[in-house]
């Protein structure tokens, strides 16, 4: 007794989990005199997921070779959790024998370990030092041992999924810390970053990133680590469809058995695919408004799997890994969308400002043609006019780059200047002429060309009967109308004048749902609003 109380308090001294089911093993061989002991830990499947072992040196562990998985009587053990106590070993009808190079085992008590009245594995105790069979008392002691480590096994547990929780989630910020701090499209160390810390943190020894391709079933790796990495990234890998699946039904993470990549269709050389990988955690990594990607992660063949706790970090690992990347998302869409703000706006001040004041000195230039008959002068005028023509069109290709508009297509604004030249070229004099809002935007066919319509046909009648000496014109969109105001100082009419023309301006603006209104004073010149509304049509 005096032993089992010690034995029970070195058990119970550990924090780690591997630390107090060592020293369980150890403890129940120096209690009974076994000569060999081990604790097999029973998986989610029912087979033994890890094999603990004392008494055997690391050279007859080499040479026995793999671990047991649970058959023979490790199995019934597992599929009776009741004490066992046996004479022989190897004579009992559930032997499965030995494998070679297995030391010579004879005597044998196997005890099931409970932890919240589950069963955590089996204590197996072999080999009783000079020889005889396990006593009822060892039995005894062995039960009342293991009954008492449960509880120290739940709180190793315990305090191994505490830290296990706390470790990922750190390496979950820090994930999303690395990605954010990797805005550049050309920057993979971010990516990099999520396959080296998750496979670090899950105790994998193989990490693959991936995101879909148009293909069903095909990831494009876009980060990797461990064995043969450096041939995956930037390849298409296959991944098993049914993996996919499960994976989609679960939505978040799951533990496979073996890995779902298909590593002969990922165009690598066999050295170039690693070790034999096993146990797999998949952890899904959605995105918002596009198919997510999968992490996986792997260990070498004949590992532990992955636990419930492993597979519940995984769903928050991937959960930081896709918001690292929405956000990042989000700040480059804000930065574009800054530039392009810049951009239109220098856009805007280029048609509204500097053109139009390069067209009016232009205007003015060709209005000093009928002050001169000078030649050369009148050469000089129209060199000048020329080049004036040729800053508009280069002043217009530095919008279409700006704006991203085709250098092809001719926007209401300059459609508006033009009209506006055809009509008034051979006047003495230039036209005054006011653009505002936003012109280069697109208020609709129908409404554009009944604009420039009028445009043309009020500047003919002011230039050709008003006899004015200015004409101003104003066009401006603004709250969902576009308004034209052309004015002149001429002669004015009055209401028994012909008003056939008029008239045509008033259908065009019933056509666009809009209105015109003219008022004209005998020798004050005449004032024509015409005004509609934009519907894009």
């Amino acid at each position: 007794m005096r032993g089992l109380v010690g034995a029970l308090s070195i058990v119970a001294e550990g924090l780690s989990l591997e630390v107090v089911l060592e020293r369980l093993v150890r403890m129940a061989c120096q209690l009974v005199d076994a000569e060999f002991g081990a604790l097999g830990v029973i998986g989610d499947d029912g087979s033994l997921d890890q094999f603990i072992t004392v008494g055997f040196d690391a050279e007859t562990t080499k040479l026995v070779g793999p671990l047991p998985t649970g058959h023979g009587v490790l199995g019934l053990l597992i599929r009776e959790p009741r004490p066992l106590r046996l004479h022989d070993l190897g004579k009992h009808p559930a032997a499965a024998g030995f494998p070679p190079n297995h030391p010579p085992m004879v005597s044998f008590l196997g005890v099931p370990v409970r932890v919240r009245d589950v069963v955590f594995g089996n204590l197996y105790l072999t080999a009783k030092r000079g020889g005889g069979d396990f006593t009822s008392e060892d039995e005894e002691l062995v039960v009342a041992l293991a009954a008492a480590a449960g509880v120290a096994i739940e709180n190793a547990r315990l305090f191994e999924k505490s830290e296990l929780r706390r470790k990922q989630l750190e390496a979950g910020v820090d994930v999303a810390r690395g990605i954010l701090d990797s805005v550049d499209n050309e920057n993979q160390e971010g990516l990099d970053l999520v396959a080296r810390r998750a496979m670090l943190e899950t105790g994998a020894d193989f990490a693959f990133l991936g995101f879909p391709t148009e293909e069903n079933s095909q990831m494009s790796c876009v980060a990797a680590a461990g064995p043969g990495a450096a041939a995956l990234v930037g390849r298409v890998a296959a991944i098993r469809a049914s993996a996919l699946a499960e994976l989609e039904i679960r939505g978040a993470a799951m533990a496979l058995r073996e890995s779902p990549l298909v590593f002969s269709r990922m165009g690598v050389g066999a050295g170039d695919e690693g070790p034999a990988m096993g146990p797999t955690l998949m952890a899904a990594v959605h995105r918002r408004g596009g198919r997510g990607g999968v992490l996986v992660l792997s260990r070498r063949a004949g590992s532990s799997g992955f636990g419930p706790t492993d597979v519940e970090m995984g769903a928050v690992f991937g959960a930081h890994v896709a918001m690292a990347l929405e956000l990042t998302q989000i700040n480059r869409a804000r930065e574009q969308q800054a530039v392009f703000g810049d951009r239109d706006r220098i856009a805007r001040d280029l048609h509204d400002v500097v053109i139009q004041r390069i067209f009016a000195a232009g205007l003015s230039l060709q209005g000093i043609r009928h002050f001169t008959s000078d030649v050369r002068a009148l050469e000089r005028i129209e060199t000048v006019t020329e080049e004036l023509d040729g800053t508009i069109r280069e002043v217009r290709r530095t919008i279409h780059s700006l704006s991203g508009i085709s250098p092809t297509t001719e926007t209401l604004n300059s459609r508006i200047l033009s009209a506006i030249k055809d009509k008034t070229d051979w006047l003495p004099f230039s036209p005054r002429v006011l653009l505002s809002g936003p012109l280069s935007e697109d208020i609709g066919v129908l409404l554009s060309e009944n604009l420039l319509a009028v445009i043309s046909e009020g500047l003919s009648n002011a230039a050709r009967h008003s006899g004015a000496t200015s004409i101003d014109v104003s066009v401006k969109v603004g709250q969902g109308r576009v308004k034209l105001l052309i004015s002149d100082n001429g002669h004015g009419f009055s209401g028994t004048v012909k008003r056939s023309g008029l008239d045509n301006l008033k259908h065009r603006a019933k056509a666009c749902g809009g209105r015109m209104a003219v008022s004209s004073v005998p020798g004050e010149g005449t004032r024509l609003v015409w005004s509609a509304p934009i519907r894009r049509v």
